[in-house]
């Protein structure tokens, strides 16, 4: 029999359940694709996991030099690296967990150890007995000194944030239980990280082009008849629609979705106002041109997309050729970049050979592109920043990599006679370099979206 509270508690929960799930039905409708369940896509990403481990990691390793990679995090203050190698039931560290990987040469499988009290999730398996050995970090110490590797990496790092994910005080703990003979072979796991960040399975890239049919469906219903009103609707009121549709469907938001319009008017719409001041709610006319920056995470991978939309005036039934061409113009300039990709090139490298073929074809073009993946602005080679347009030191000197994936974001300026002013064509889809050519994860917007009809 049901205890009174328990019984009490179901019967008040039960209402809201039919709701809730015709919130998430119908959203899923007029996107025209399912979302997974929280189930699903926990499943999912655990899979990921082994088989990274089993089949990405072993020649990351070997690539670097690494035979034995550590990572320490506390509870709360997670290393970015090691929240990617917890089980998706999970939320986060628990105390200070401790992962151990070792690779012992001779195409031998890697052994991947907690210095835990118990299992974390199927990779990493216990390794530590409390009752043997009441301190973990002597425990820590004792696994390292007996398999002598030749080189630890812990995630330090002076330019790279996400590989930098060891606090001060473990890392200084760590050094202080080794041996001194270990302490010398400990070195920094920067590229590491990095490339275990940047690659993508294959099995993940077929995932990834659902993930991006749900973001360009959020911002094709947002930029359409059913949410914009002209002469009502504010940009604000746009912008708080995408964060509540993303609510309803269970789906995280890494960033705050911005919306903003470009119309004949003074107003210039420079790098500055773009990125760091821009405006307030405007309310939407006929004659805008709309843009968006939006970007979601589900199943554990992220998505960055801006895309375009122009308000009908009364009596048009398609977008002035002047911003058809315009949009265009922007397009030509991704064409440029992605058909410069090759393995081994740095993102300052492909930043400048870009902007020379943008400029040589009389185009104006701003090129910001990064990596993408379990972060929104991931790890590994930055292709210039919107003030940096001479190359990004360190960052902008990474190497390109087969099997990563990237934000193409960029701009073109473009002189609009119609307007007597300058506008940017702002435009962001994710793609994914296999070393050989570049392909888009989902479609690209081919054309203007019209509201208004």
């Amino acid at each position: 029999m049901l205890r009174p509270l328990l019984l009490l508690t179901l019967l008040l929960a039960t209402p809201l359940l039919p709701h809730q799930l015709r919130t998430c039905v119908s959203a899923q409708e007029m996107m025209g694709t399912a979302i997974l369940t929280q189930r699903q896509q926990g499943e999912l990403r655990d899979a990921w996991l082994q088989q990274r481990v089993d089949t990405l990691l072993p020649a990351l390793m070997r690539r670097e030099g690494i035979d034995m990679w550590v990572l320490i995090s506390r509870e709360y203050n997670e290393d970015p690296v090691l929240k990617t190698m917890l089980p998706s039931n999970w939320m986060g560290a628990r105390r200070t967990t401790m992962l151990l990987i070792y690779d012992p040469g001779g195409g031998r499988p890697l052994e991947t150890l907690a210095c835990a009290r118990y299992d974390v999730g199927d990779v990493f398996k216990k390794a530590w007995d409390k009752d043997a050995q009441p301190d973990q970090w002597a425990q820590l110490a004792e696994l390292i000194h007996a398999r002598q590797p030749k080189r630890i990496a812990v995630n330090r790092s002076a330019d790279f944030g996400l590989a930098d994910g060891i606090s001060s005080y473990h890392y200084e703990r760590l050094l202080d239980v080794l041996e001194p003979t270990a302490r010398d072979r400990v070195v920094s796991g920067e590229r590491l990280a990095i490339g275990w960040l940047e690659s993508r399975l294959p099995a993940e890239m077929t995932v990834y082009r659902h993930i991006m049919r749900v973001a360009h469906g959020i911002i094709q219903e947002a930029f359409s008849d059913a949410v914009i009103v002209p002469g009502v609707t504010s940009t604000d009121d746009v912008v708080w629609w995408m964060r509540q549709r993303c609510a309803a469907l269970g789906l995280p938001v890494w960033f705050h979705p911005t919306v903003d319009v470009q119309r004949a008017d003074p107003e210039r719409f420079d790098h500055l106002r773009s990125f760091s001041s821009r405006p307030g709610a405007v309310i939407i006319q006929p004659g805008d041109l709309l843009h968006c920056d939006f970007g979601i995470t589900y199943c554990g991978l992220n998505t960055d997309t801006q895309h375009n939309a122009y308000v009908l005036r009364p009596g048009e039934t398609a977008a002035p050729d002047f911003l058809t061409a315009a949009h265009a113009s922007g397009m030509r300039v991704m064409d440029q970049l992605t058909a410069n990709f090759r393995n081994g090139r740095t993102g300052n490298e492909l930043l400048a050979k870009t902007l020379a073929d943008g400029q040589a074809a009389g185009l104006r073009p701003t090129i910001y592109t990064h990596p993408i993946g379990y972060h929104g602005h991931g790890a590994g080679p930055t292709i210039g920043l919107w003030d940096q347009q001479g190359g990004v030191p360190v960052r902008g000197d990474y190497p390109l990599h087969p099997g990563t994936a990237y934000s193409i974001e960029l701009n073109n300026a473009i002189f609009i006679s119609a307007w007597n002013k300058d506008i940017r064509m702002m435009l962001e889809e994710d793609g994914f370099w296999d070393g050989e050519r570049f392909r888009y994860i989902g479609p690209r917007q081919r054309e203007l979206y019209l509201i208004g009809r």
